[in-house]
């Protein structure tokens, strides 16, 4: 089954590490993958290009079937090897109710993640601005806060209970970007605690991104979020 599955991908990328994980999870090792670097543009290589159009990572073929968008590749992935592996969308209501809550609520993270980290890389020097900064900033420091409470709320260990889901899956990656970025771990006890536990799961270990081993911290930019 994995070896009709192709992957291109990028490292540090939490949207290509989000399919690497479910394929550990659902334990389909052995599918082909190249990794690629974003750094030099390889993702906009023809090759690429062939498998998506946007020219983005990751990019990723089951057969004649293409999923380049993380969270489609995921659920996928968990549909058609649902009996296969760990089970990571919850049989109760409950829980699954919330874990597609959480997983969703990712884009956001994701989204005001990016917004401030890579605020000078997405906006020219000219039309850059100090209170827009400081605005994506509080922006952000207002979503950390909110999933600390998720935290410290949850009736488990994980986003949605006592069982690793899909959600985890999605937004875990989200959360170790943020660490790498130099989160301040005794202002968001939660999250760091939360960030402890997954780091050493199977799945997320076997994948964690091969560029970071040699830098384990990128900078200090969220020391003070």
């Amino acid at each position: 089954m994995a070896k009709d599955m192709t992957l291109l991908w990028g490292s540090g990328s939490p949207p290509c590490w989000r399919v690497m994980i479910t394929l550990e999870e659902k334990k389909l090792q052995g599918y082909n993958h190249k990794l690629l670097s974003i750094e030099k543009g390889e993702h906009k290589s023809q090759e690429v290009l062939d498998m998506n159009p946007r020219g983005q990572l990751p990019s990723f073929k089951h057969g004649s079937f293409v999923l380049n968008e993380s969270y489609g590749a995921c659920m996928y992935l968990e549909s058609q090897f649902k009996s296969q592996g760990n089970e990571l969308i919850p049989r109760c209501a409950a829980e699954q109710a919330m874990m597609y809550q959480r997983m969703f609520e990712g884009l956001t993270l994701t989204q005001k993640m990016a917004d401030f980290i890579y605020y000078n890389r997405k906006v020219p020097e000219g039309e850059r601005r100090d209170s827009a900064v400081k605005r994506n900033k509080e922006t952000l420091c207002a979503e950390l806060k909110l999933w600390e409470g998720y935290l410290q709320k949850a009736s488990g260990s994980y986003l949605a209970g006592k069982s690793f889901t899909l959600a985890d899956v999605i937004v875990f990656p989200g959360i170790a970007y943020l660490f790498r970025f130099g989160l301040n771990e005794e202002r968001y006890p939660k999250l760091t605690e939360y960030y402890n536990l997954l780091k050493d799961r199977p799945s997320i270990k076997t994948s964690w991104p091969p560029t970071w081993l040699d830098d384990p911290q990128a900078k200090d930019l969220l020391k003070d979020i």
